[in-house]
């Protein structure tokens, strides 16, 4: 679990995180440089999720032997499949990511939703859901590993 105490707001208890992957963790399928160490430094922390279309058809093999899961989401209306996605979990515990429309309404549900704009861009519905915006999900993890940063960003 990840304790955050935000001064003036609320604290966060986190123990789910979140993630889309084209777009968020990946561009054209491929995972990102950089992202495996620190899906494994937060998996310290959190359990994490991958949730996706897999519109390449590689998430499997990108995020084999990473401590996370990986759920494969029928193409329909996967905003709606992502949202309840986060409700079993739990919203108030869990954190999300994500850059895509189909992101909105679990960025928008989550205790936590961290928007990234990368090279495939970001929907301005996604980051309007969002309570941070980053320019990269190395941003947005590193948020997570140095929580004070989050502190500074939301607190009142």
């Amino acid at each position: 679990m990840l304790a955050i105490d935000i001064p003036s707001a609320t604290t966060l208890r986190l123990e789910h995180l979140v993630l889309d992957f084209n777009g968020t963790i990946a561009c054209d399928g491929v995972l990102l440089e950089g992202v495996s160490p620190l899906l494994a430094a937060v998996s310290a922390h959190l359990r994490i999720h991958v949730v996706t279309g897999d519109t390449f058809g590689r998430a499997a093999e990108a995020l084999a032997g990473l401590p996370c899961t990986v759920t494969t989401l029928d193409p329909a209306d996967q905003a709606a499949a992502k949202l309840e996605f986060v409700q079993r979990l739990g919203p108030s515990r869990t954190v999300c990511m994500g850059n895509g429309r189909n992101d909105r309404l679990m960025l928008g549900t989550a205790a936590l939703g961290i928007g990234v704009v990368q090279s495939e861009g970001a929907s301005v519905d996604a980051m309007h859901a969002a309570k941070v915006v980053v320019p990269s999900i190395q941003d947005a993890l590193r948020l997570l590993l140095n929580p004070l940063r989050l502190v500074a960003t939301l607190r009142d």
